[in-house]
Parts: C-alpha cells; sequence; structure tokens
C-alpha cells in the first residue's frame, strides 16, 4: 500500500487561517472591552469607580490589553456620537440594551474603525443594520454642520492630552542604571531632575507589555503621585500605614524607599481594589506589605498592634480631577457633560479627608503623616488642612515643607500655606497636592526616643568592638623577637616602682 504525502496548505489556505486567528482575537477584544466600558461607564454614573479606565484595562484578567484598551478609549472618545446614531437609527431593541456596551463598542468599528473581521451575532445584527447606522451618521453631520468626522468632534470638545511616560524603577528588583540600559535600547530616556528613581520618556512610549513592566522591575507612575512617597520620607525598618493604598503603587513605592525593611500596612476597604492590591505588591516584590482588607477609620490608634507605627500615608479617595490626562476621565461622559466637579460629592469627599486625616493624625507614635489628593479643588486641600490645624497642633504635630525646591505652593488661604505641594495640570500635566505633617520631638514617645539612642549606642560599642579586635589582631601578628622580650622587662620593671 502506498502512502501518500500530506497535501501542503496552500497560501489561499495559510491565509484564511490567519484571517481566523485574528477574527478570533478581535471577537475575544470586543467582549473583554465591553466589560470594562461597562464598569467604567457604571463607576462614572455612581460617582463611585473600581478604578481608572488603565487600571481596568491592564488588570489580570484582561488578555488583549493593547487591543482591549484601544477599543474602550477610542469607543469612549466617539460615545456621544454613537449614541446619537443608535437612537436615530433605532437599533437598540429590548434584547441588545442589555448588551448595551458591547453594541457601542460594534458601532464604533463599523462607523470609525475596522468592521472587516466582524464576527459574533450582536455582529451580523448590526452589520445587517450598517445603512440605517451611516445614514443616522450624516444626518447628525448635516444637524451640527460639520463637514467631516473631526469637525463634530471638535463640537464634542473631546481632545488627546499628551504627557511624558515616567516610570519608576523598582529598586527591590533593579537598579536605576540598569533601567536606564535596558528601555534606552528602543526609546530615548533620562533621570528625572527630583525623583532619584524616576525616569522620563516620551509621550505615547507604549510600555506595557515590555518585560520590565510586566515582571515589575518598573512601574508606570507618574511624577506628581511618586512625590508622595518620597515626602513621606520612610526609613528602611519602621512601620507605617498606608491608609488606603489600592492599586498599590505608592504602597510599593514606600517598600522600596524602606529597601524591604520593617513594615507596611496596607489598608482597602473594597474588596476588588485588595485584589488589584495583593496583585501589585506581589508583581514588585514587596514581602514587606501586610495587605488589610479593612476600613482605616476602624483602626484602633490604641491598640498596640500599631504602637510602633512611625508614619502614615493617606491618599484617600478624591474626585481625581487633577489627574484627567492620566486616568482618561476626559472621555468619560460626567467630564464631557461638565458635571464632573459636582458640589454635593466634593463637600462629601472633603467630609471623608478631614475624618482620615484626623483619624491619621491620632495614632500616638505616628511622626510623619503625608496627606495628599489628586485633585485641583481648594475644598479638598487647603481646606482640609486648614480645618485639621487646631487638632493636629494638639498632637504636637506642625506642617512640613516637601520638595523645598518646588516652586508651585498652596493656595494662600490657609495659614502655612507656603509648606503646602502643588502640581499644576496643564504645567506639570496633571494636578496633585501634598501636605506633611511632622510631629515636633518633645511629642514622640519616649520609647523611640530610647530606641533610637539604644541604636546608635549599639552602632558605637559594635564599632568599638571591631577597632579592638582589629589591634589585638594586629599585636598577635607581631613575631616574638628579643626586642619585644627587652621592652615587656622594662614594663615589668616601671610597674614594680
Amino acid at each position: 500500500m502506498v502512502h501518500k504525502k500530506p497535501a501542503q496548505p496552500t497560501k489561499p489556505a495559510a491565509k484564511s487561517r490567519r484571517e481566523s486567528n485574528v477574527e478570533r482575537s478581535a471577537y475575544f477584544a470586543r467582549r473583554e472591552a465591553a466589560k470594562v466600558l461597562k464598569s467604567v461607564l457604571q463607576g462614572d454614573a455612581n460617582r463611585r469607580a473600581v478604578g481608572s479606565i488603565k487600571t481596568l484595562v491592564y488588570s489580570p484578567t484582561i488578555r488583549n490589553k493593547k487591543a482591549t484598551f484601544a477599543l474602550v478609549c477610542q469607543t469612549l472618545k466617539y460615545l456621544p456620537i454613537i449614541k446619537d446614531v443608535m437612537e436615530i437609527a433605532n437599533v437598540l431593541n429590548s434584547k441588545w440594551k442589555r448588551q448595551a456596551e458591547l453594541m457601542y463598542i460594534i458601532t464604533y468599528d463599523i462607523l470609525f474603525g475596522q468592521d472587516a473581521s466582524l464576527t459574533g451575532d450582536p455582529e451580523k445584527y448590526l452589520i445587517l443594520r450598517k445603512g440605517p447606522l451611516q445614514s443616522a451618521l450624516a444626518k447628525i453631520l448635516v444637524k451640527k454642520g460639520a463637514k467631516r468626522i473631526e469637525d463634530l468632534m471638535a463640537q464634542y470638545q473631546i481632545y488627546d492630552v499628551k504627557k511624558p511616560r515616567y516610570v519608576r524603577v523598582n529598586t527591590l528588583k533593579m537598579d536605576v542604571e540598569t533601567a536606564m540600559f535596558e528601555l534606552g535600547k528602543e526609546n530615548a530616556v533620562q533621570k528625572d531632575d527630583m525623583i532619584p528613581d524616576l525616569l522620563v520618556l516620551p509621550p505615547g512610549t507604549d510600555l506595557h507589555n515590555h518585560p520590565l513592566v510586566t515582571d515589575g522591575s518598573v512601574f508606570m507612575q507618574g511624577k506628581a503621585s511618586c512625590m508622595v512617597a518620597v515626602a513621606l520620607g520612610p526609613k528602611p525598618g519602621w512601620e507605617v500605614i498606608d491608609a488606603c493604598a489600592a492599586p498599590g503603587n505608592k504602597t510599593v513605592h514606600v517598600a522600596a524607599l524602606m529597601k524591604g525593611e520593617g513594615k507596611i500596612v496596607a489598608c482597602e476597604l473594597n474588596k476588588d481594589r485588595v485584589k488589584r492590591l495583593e496583585h501589585t505588591a506581589k508583581l514588585a516584590g514587596a514581602t514587606n506589605v501586610e495587605v488589610l482588607h479593612e476600613d482605616f477609620l476602624n483602626l484602633n490608634p490604641k491598640d498596640q498592634l500599631y504602637s510602633k507605627v512611625r508614619a502614615i500615608l493617606l491618599d484617600p479617595s478624591c474626585s481625581g480631577s487633577g489627574t484627567v490626562a492620566d486616568r482618561l476621565d476626559y472621555l468619560l461622559p460626567s467630564h464631557t457633560s461638565g458635571d464632573g466637579g459636582d458640589e454635593s460629592r466634593l463637600v462629601k469627599l472633603a467630609a471623608f479627608q478631614k475624618k482620615a486625616l484626623i483619624h491619621a493624625l491620632s495614632f500616638p507614635s505616628v511622626e510623619r503623616v503625608a496627606y495628599s489628593t489628586c485633585s485641583v479643588h481648594q475644598i479638598e486641600n487647603e481646606d482640609v488642612v486648614k480645618s485639621v490645624l487646631p487638632v493636629a497642633a494638639s498632637y504636637g504635630f506642625q506642617l512640613s515643607t516637601p520638595f523645598p525646591q518646588w516652586a508651585r505652593r498652596g493656595l494662600p488661604v490657609v495659614e502655612g500655606s507656603q509648606h503646602l505641594l502643588r502640581t499644576d495640570p496643564v504645567e506639570d500635566k496633571e494636578g496633585f497636592f501634598i501636605a506633611l505633617f511632622t510631629r515636633n520631638a518633645t511629642h514622640i514617645p519616649e520609647t523611640f526616643q530610647k530606641v533610637e539612642r539604644d541604636i546608635d549606642l549599639n552602632n558605637l560599642k559594635h564599632e568599638a568592638v571591631n577597632r579592638q579586635h582589629r589591634q589585638k589582631k594586629f599585636v598577635r601578628s607581631l613575631p616574638f623577637t628579643r626586642l619585644s622580650r627587652l621592652y615587656l622587662h622594662r614594663n615589668s620593671m616601671i610597674c614594680r616602682r
């Protein structure tokens, strides 16, 4: 029996297989993007986001991160138009309204993206209605007096905001020079002029799939965000609380500054954000981080568990008004509708921030408290600080100046505003606020002062013992000669006299 060799696949067959893989990848990317979009839109509507767009897209559960991120961003960018188009075309019946986010994404692909590989039932449904969708878009263009899609987008006032790509080197895993060398193979890299472990790359640099990012050797983190942990100034061996820790970038930065020594209690109330926090700590190799699924306000300052805490980082929930470029909040419906600074919401946030800050200052052994927000609003920043100053003074705290070389300080509406730090959303591409409270030495518990003295004394004793040991070792290494015998005899005669 003659066995025939299997026929080699023809080029058309190989091409068909490649197209099939592309279709499958695009199919799953649309569904992953729909999940993210649903979470983003629900969080925006309820003013209680689980995380930023980037945080949600680059979570471990999303497989095709690059395609998902592009789909979410582009769909959000065109969302006001897409909603108007779908309403005019009347394509969303009761069945498909339950999958509204997926329908938005597919409509984006049909009208503005690539509709060549649209497979799946919702895709087929909308493809059959491509004509009414395009007709509805044409009506909107005429109504708005726009000749091109770009002109229409300008009327919705949605623009791209560009900022440098900042990368913080995780010194628990890699030194700065090595990171610069590796990243410099494909990009222009330079060191930041203020943060020692921060690198600056050109705007738009995509590092999400870079090996140094995926293994936790570097973190994509904004400059202002990195300033908070440095301002706190924790020392190796300290015990620290990160009061509102998720997603954990500041937490693991504190761990790196402590060289992995001591302990960081990272508090987070939200169950989903706890998982993100645990993932970040594991990725960074921050073994001194203990994640606590608990409300920071429930921690008892008098509990012996926290009797040795020396510093607290408090970065509470805020409006996020200063990070629209980084968080991509400018794509959200609340931003485009102009109600992102809802006054009643700001009042509630400020009340919580004040309560959390007073709680942080009440821990008896704490020496340093860094309060930060990614907000531009005075009510969340200077007003909160002003409201707690009397309480802070009663605990022995005063305002200190983080980064004295930084030009932009607090608004002159509170005593000591020159100590407060602000970054500008236009000049610095993000708006942050930092207030650093430090305790007077007279209010630091005597036990800690004694520990510091004992450490210094032990260091001195250790050095003295080492010096004595070196001297003895040096004496023993000398040969015992006749001259040595004469020297000993002379000394013994002197002692007898």
